[in-house]
């Protein structure tokens, strides 16, 4: 009942969320002939009384507008995905339709569909539509950047959104690359010619293994599950490719015969590409007509692309190397165009339908690979080629002075974790709070520097994320576009399985801290005399919940991901660090409020009873290396139990890992001879006797006086034989 009580927060404002989100764009809307009959192409187009069909590649739509009792062609319309796939953060692009008129500038973008789990509740999706409004009036070559460049370097910084940084940033990559191809397409921009290519007169003789090697011949691989299918140990296809006209590859693929005859045939400016493949699929369609295009694959040499048609194609009947794989279908196409230029990088990408597992529909996938000439067979080398950068590159490199804080800060905590035995004894001898006071300064840069300006809180999110990762496709650029996110998770992975989950969620989470800040302001404020904790019978009933909280999120999202997404709501993090609460509706704030004003009367709640990210973690506690350490005492003693602030600590003594927040409190106690009652016991004992005290060993026991005189009569025998 918690978890529905608590959940329904998030569902509490969703009249009043916009529909980007929420939308489903059908399949004929995304690739289907007729774009303009189900997205709102006159928006982004003003003044277009009729559009065409989907035409070209990549497709594009023509405007019309009516002058003078005529139809003229007023410009294009075009849908990002139908031109690039770059995913945002969320791991999916964003569906953005944009309009360009005759001379390639912009005249309205939408967004039709995004996955953003920051906009789904948070930063309001009517700050992303004032971001992309800045892209209105703008050119398709010009050079626009997210926040303030430097002067004269030829780039237009945009505003950015701050707290979605990735997003905007890959929905600039979207926009620009999209009507850049499709103005480069139409003619309004023109492509710069690039010098010829000029191959060496290298001529070698390579097997199949040094031409993979070496990169003369790429692989692309597909697995069904990429494609929504169901695996079955059989890729969907698993292809391979190669450029023919250099002599060492074309001589080493066909055998010097093969090799002349093609380049025979060859007119000049034409160029002739080999395609082997294996798998469930073919490369050449099953919908091949005569007279029709090969629809599986093409190339893409920015900024264009490049089909095949039937009078293209040649058999390829035999590989030369005599360790090439059996292929099942083999192929050679030839690239008819001056505007490709073999030194250059080019992609093959190969066309697939992808069936979305969440509504069942279907929609064209693009798989690509970049091949690139050797250096070796370029006269001069390969030439100098910028790259558009990842999104999560120009974040990486973006923020490194943040970034190299960040980590300081993680390596300073588990530092002062792993000098625990050495604080906590010190804590004891001279009494001093050499464990509080770090842990506290942790607590406060956690609050300030981690969560509120970094904003880089994990969520249950990320391991759904993870989970879904593992089961359907992996995509590294996913965790890595926020670097603060991807190195915290690397450090929970690493002290997690060392130490526990404890060190994360009771030292560096940020709002774990916040709620700790919040308990030790009660104390300042004189309230410690009202601070108190459940019973611990209550507690360890209440205590599953966030348990059951963690499982029925991922269990929702294997259903639906958006509806685990917005029940993750749950989690209070957003509405405190990401977004702040000054700008969310006010069960939001409501319920952070009501946390933190628990907090000031009781340890963090939150932690204990609702967090599923204290659940997920706490599973593979289990597995950790190092506990906790007790003596056999601890089995009838309860005084660490009494003051443990995470009720982790059960009637035998037994230091329940999953629940432990490594607050040290027990281990201050476990060797302090004025707490510890054994160790009390034991000091009284000496005392009442005139037997001195000695110190306590690493097991928490007073070490015994005939060890201290037998190691000093021992010291005292080697001192007088080096006398002697």
């Amino acid at each position: 009942m918690l978890f529905v009580a608590c959940c329904s927060l998030s569902l509490m404002p969703q009249a009043a969320r916009a529909s980007m989100y929420d939308s489903r764009l059908t399949p004929e809307a995304l690739s289907g002939p007729d774009l303009c009959a189900l997205a709102p192409c006159a928006e982004v187009m003003p003044g277009a009384q009729r559009f065409s069909t989907r035409k070209g590649m990549p497709s594009y739509v023509e405007a019309y507008a009516d002058e003078n009792g005529k139809a003229g062609l007023a410009g294009y319309v075009f849908l990002s995905t139908d031109i690039v796939d770059i995913p945002a953060y969320s791991g999916k692009p964003i569906v953005t339709l944009i309009g360009m008129d005759t001379r390639g500038i912009i005249t309205g973008v939408r967004i039709l569909k995004h996955s953003e789990p920051i906009l789904l509740a948070g930063i309001p999706e009517s700050t992303l539509v004032q971001f992309i409004g800045q892209y209105i009036g703008k050119a398709a070559d010009a050079k626009l950047e997210i926040g303030q460049g430097q002067e004269n370097s030829g780039t237009v910084s945009l505003d950015g959104v701050s707290g979605a940084t990735v997003t905007v940033i890959a929905e600039n990559q979207a926009i620009m690359r999209s009507a850049y191809a499709v103005a480069s397409q139409v003619g309004i921009i023109k492509s710069v010619p690039k010098p010829p290519a000029r191959f060496t007169s290298l001529n070698e003789r390579l097997d199949w293994a040094a031409l993979v090697k070496e990169g003369s011949v790429q692989h692309l691989q597909v697995q069904p599950e990429e494609l929504g299918a169901t695996a079955n140990g059989q890729p969907y296809i698993d292809l391979y490719f190669g450029y023919l006209n250099v002599p060492s590859i074309g001589n080493s693929v066909l055998g010097e015969h093969g090799y002349r005859r093609l380049m025979e045939d060859l007119k000049p400016g034409e160029h002739a590409i080999f395609v082997v493949a294996n798998g469930q699929a073919s490369f050449k369609g099953s919908g091949f007509v005569r007279g029709g295009i090969y629809d599986r694959i093409q190339v893409r040499q920015d900024p264009d692309s490049f089909t095949f048609r039937d009078t293209d194609y040649l058999n390829l009947y035999r590989l030369q190397p005599a360790d090439t794989p059996a292929f099942k279908e083999t192929g050679i196409f030839i690239l008819r165009s001056a505007a490709f230029n073999p030194a250059w990088p080019w992609d093959l990408t190969f066309l697939a339908n992808k069936t979305i597992a969440q509504n069942g529909t279907r929609a064209f996938a693009r798989f690509s690979q970049e091949y690139w000439l050797p250096a070796r067979y370029l006269e001069g080398g390969r030439p100098h080629v910028e790259r558009p950068q990842p999104t999560w590159k120009k974040v990486w490199t973006g923020r490194q002075l943040e970034i190299g804080l960040f980590v300081l800060i993680l390596a300073a905590a588990a530092a002062v974790y792993s000098q625990r035995d050495r604080l906590v004894r010190i804590s004891n001898r001279k009494h001093k709070p050499w464990i509080s006071i770090p842990r506290l300064l942790i607590w406060i840069v956690s609050v300030g520097f981690i969560g509120f300006y970094l904003k880089a809180q994990p969520s249950i999110t990320q391991i759904m994320t993870w989970f879904h990762s593992m089961i359907y496709q992996w995509k590294w650029e996913l965790f890595l576009s926020d670097p603060f996110i991807f190195i915290f998770w690397i450090f929970i992975a690493i002290t997690g399985l060392v130490w526990g989950r404890g060190l994360f969620c009771g030292w560096i989470c940020p709002f774990g801290s916040l709620q700790h800040l919040a308990f030790k302001a009660g104390e300042w404020l004189g309230l410690k005399r009202f601070q108190r904790l459940l019973p611990k019978k209550l507690h360890d009933k209440l205590r599953w919940i966030k348990y059951g909280v963690f499982l029925g999120l991922l269990g929702v999202s294997f259903y639906s991901m958006e509806m685990a997404e917005t029940l993750a709501e749950i989690e209070p993090f957003k509405t405190t660090f990401l977004v702040g609460a000054w700008n969310r509706a006010w069960p939001f704030a409501l319920f952070v409020g009501v946390i933190l004003g628990i907090s000031i009367l009781s340890e963090r709640p939150y932690c204990k009873y609702i967090c599923p990210l204290g659940a997920g973690l706490a599973i593979p506690t289990k597995f950790r290396l190092f506990g906790l350490k007790r003596k056999k005492e601890c089995e009838t003693c309860h005084a660490c139990a009494a003051g443990c602030g995470s009720h982790a600590i059960d009637a035998q003594g037994k230091i329940d890992q999953m629940e432990c927040m490594l607050c040290l409190d027990c281990m201050v106690m476990y060797y302090d001879d004025h707490a510890c009652p054994p160790l009390v016991k034991e000091r009284k004992s000496r005392e009442k006797q005139g037997l001195p005290l000695t110190k306590i060993d690493s097991k928490g026991y007073f070490i015994p006086l005939e060890s201290v005189r037998r190691n000093l009569a021992e010291k005292a025998a080697q001192v007088a034989a080096k006398a002697d």
